[in-house]
């Protein structure tokens, strides 16, 4: 069962990073750290990004050594593999409904974006650092899926402290890294094009965030070799599935439209 729990929490815990590189208040990182806004403040964008990455690897670390103690207070327990199966399947399957909002019900979430003062008031080492460490940490800054949650409850349930630390570490990590989408982007034109093609991606990789937890509740019944709970995971993921083929039709009609949009506003701007 730990070799399961471990696999399924990785796959929840890049998933969870993915999805939360979206913020519902602004593309965070995105549009904070990119080489337009460091070249306009005199600043070097390879050594904030830097900076940043290495924030947002110690912000895991920080995420991963508390659920390393959690995943060493579950093994003090000695419970069964049925009931650790049990736990990992009904988090999983809470998560996916909390992310499809089944009958309006949310996880509460933690509504907080970093501050961005620190840009006008802090060098770049340190406002990189401490950026990266907040959102590495993962429960720090808005959480946008309840991935995140799921994640610390199956890193916990491996019952194995350094898994969990790793798993951890891996989502600051991922996190971290998803500030170097913007590093090819120089001008204002071709960052204010790929947000609007970031910001139609956004359902589809939400719909994605489903089926990954949906699929780990799939794999934890397997495992278990529980038919009903099999056949309630399926259903779950087959919901989400269907949910990304519609979100990913409805996706390529606005990356088409804002695309448009962008060509007639810098027609318009240069004239004929």
């Amino acid at each position: 069962m730990t070799v399961c729990i471990t696999a399924v929490a990785w796959l929840v815990a890049v998933a969870a990073a993915a999805r939360s590189t979206w913020s519902p208040c602004g593309l965070s990182m995105l549009s904070t750290i990119t080489p337009v806004s460091e070249k306009a403040k005199g600043h070097s964008y390879p050594a904030t990004a830097t900076w940043f990455v290495l924030g947002a690897v110690a912000g895991g670390a920080t995420l991963g050594t508390a659920m390393a103690l959690l995943a060493l207070g579950v093994h003090a327990l000695h419970l069964s593999t049925t009931m650790i199966g049990a736990a990992a399947f009904g988090a999983a399957l809470l998560a996916a409904a909390s992310d499809l909002g089944i009958r309006g019900m949310r996880l509460p979430v933690h509504r907080r974006q970093v501050n961005e003062r620190w840009l006008d008031h802090y060098r770049p080492w340190v406002y990189g650092t401490g950026f990266g460490w907040q959102i590495g940490s993962g429960l720090s800054t808005y959480i946008t899926t309840a991935a995140v949650y799921l994640m610390v409850v199956l890193g916990a349930l491996t019952t194995v402290p350094v898994a969990a630390l790793a798993i951890g570490t891996g989502f600051g990590l991922v996190r971290g890294l998803a500030v170097l989408m913007t590093r090819h982007l120089t001008d204002p034109v071709g960052l204010r094009s790929f947000h609007r093609r970031f910001t139609a991606a956004g359902p589809l990789v939400g719909r994605t965030t489903i089926v990954a937890e949906a699929t780990s509740a799939a794999v934890v019944a397997a495992y278990l070799r529980s038919p009903w709970a099999l056949t309630l995971a399926v259903g779950a993921a087959g919901v989400a599935v269907g949910a990304v083929v519609v979100t990913r039709t409805g996706a390529r009609g606005l990356v088409a439209v804002t695309e448009e949009d962008l060509a007639t506003s810098q027609s318009t701007v240069t004239g004929p």
